[in-house]
């Protein structure tokens, strides 16, 4: 099963989604939808990760894991005199 999608490209894209598909002998669909392809390998695994990493830190123990302000804290220290140990 397939489905038709309408996309709206600027002047610029479409001239040059023209002239590589002229120059591979191939369908500007054909090019968008591979683009397209690579777009979602590209991107699915790292939202899948991110998922699967919260939910880890969902589960953690405290120790597990240093919280955003702490390590905010650490960093706003990195240059200066002050500089503190990593809170890890």
């Amino acid at each position: 099963m397939t489905t038709t999608m309408t996309l709206r490209l600027d002047d610029e894209t479409s001239s040059r989604l023209s002239d590589l598909a002229g120059a591979t002998d191939r369908s500007k669909a054909y090019l968008a939808k591979q683009a397209l392809k690579v777009f979602l390998e590209n991107n699915e695994w790292q939202v899948q990760q991110i998922k699967e990493a919260m939910a880890e830190a969902d589960t953690a123990s405290p120790d597990q894991f240093v919280d955003n302000d702490t390590v905010m804290a650490w960093m706003d220290t990195w240059g200066t005199d002050n500089e503190k140990q990593s809170p890890a």
